[in-house]
């Protein structure tokens, strides 16, 4: 049997899988991504490689990086959360490793990936906002990755929804992911603990009562045990999810919409919220067919299932 290797690189992971035709994961392997040293990265891409590859038949590696990828899938022009800048990492990949490699976008891979094997099986056009740290996004149209002029499309996270509203990692302001990512969970949740310490009583309790060692997953667990201030910011997260998504829609017109990412795997986000809060801000609403909305189905692992499905794809074409 041949397979294909995944890698998901991100800021603080390198995560690989082996993976079979039919989108199995048959073994993975996981590091620490050193996140602003491209070669180190590079390094540590090839021992998940050839880890994965030993004692196995392996036809393509697929490369899945959290960055803006040039058409030619060869540079990561930019990454609003990493210290990448027109980073060649491809080429560094295939230094050290004698394998066929696609890059392709982390959030691209798990729309395909969601595509092909998840959520979206049989989906005329498939939309997907992957929720972390940022917001990402793939779109799939008539069974092809749909990738823009220049490689970058479908980046929804740096849509400005706010006017000089909360500052980017990007640079810009009022961007959506300042509002709508895990990021921006975290800053709500601190911002009503500093307010009104009362209705935030759990989660300062979990943060040692200091609001600035506030993170995720301290929100989540204080959600799930009532605390007032973590439940509002799940569901004004949910609001912005929602109203987002809306704004997508009215322009890409897809008619299944796949929410992923690590945010969107947390019980307290509550996707019949999401629904709740698109309805009314799509264009049109109540006069056009609406999307169908739900949460991914291959989880963390979407990123290296979609890139090691494209790999495979791309050496098959050759």
């Amino acid at each position: 049997m041949t397979f294909c290797v995944g890698v998901d690189v991100g800021g603080t992971k390198i995560a690989g899988g082996v993976v079979a035709e039919d989108g199995t994961l048959v073994a993975t392997s996981r590091r620490e991504s050193p996140a602003h040293d491209p070669e180190a990265i590079a390094d540590s891409i090839a021992e998940v490689v050839r880890e994965l590859s030993h004692g196995r038949n392996v036809a393509a590696l697929g490369l899945a990086p959290a960055g803006w990828i040039d058409l030619a899938g060869s540079e990561i022009m930019f990454a609003p959360n990493l210290a990448w800048r027109a980073e060649p990492l491809r080429e560094l990949v295939q230094q050290r490793v004698a394998i066929p490699t696609l890059m392709e976008n982390d959030a691209n891979a798990a729309a395909w990936a969601e595509y092909r094997f998840g959520a979206g099986q049989g989906a005329r056009v498939l939309l997907m906002a992957t929720i972390g740290t940022g917001i990402g996004g793939g779109m799939v149209s008539g069974g092809t990755l749909f990738r823009g002029g220049y490689g970058v499309a479908t980046e929804p996270g740096h849509m400005r929804v706010v006017p000089d509203g909360r500052p980017c990692a990007c640079g810009l302001r009022g961007c959506w992911e300042a509002y709508g990512s895990g990021t921006a969970l975290t800053v709500r949740a601190r911002e009503l603990a500093q307010a009104d310490p009362a209705g935030a009583a759990i989660l300062l309790e979990l943060a040692g009562g200091d609001p600035d060692a506030i993170r995720g997953p301290l929100v989540s667990r204080a959600a799930e045990l009532g605390d007032p201030a973590a439940r509002q910011s799940f569901a004004e997260l949910a609001c912005w999810i929602g109203e987002g998504l809306a704004s997508l829609a009215s322009v890409l017109d897809p008619d299944v919409i796949v929410i992923g990412g690590g945010v969107s795997e947390s019980v307290d986000l509550d996707i019949e919220s999401v629904i709740t809060a698109f309805g009314p801000a799509e264009s049109g609403a109540g006069h056009r067919p609406a999307p169908r909305i739900s949460r991914a189905v291959l989880g963390n692992n979407a990123g290296l299932i979609g890139a090691a499905d494209l790999a495979r794809a791309f050496v098959e074409a050759r």
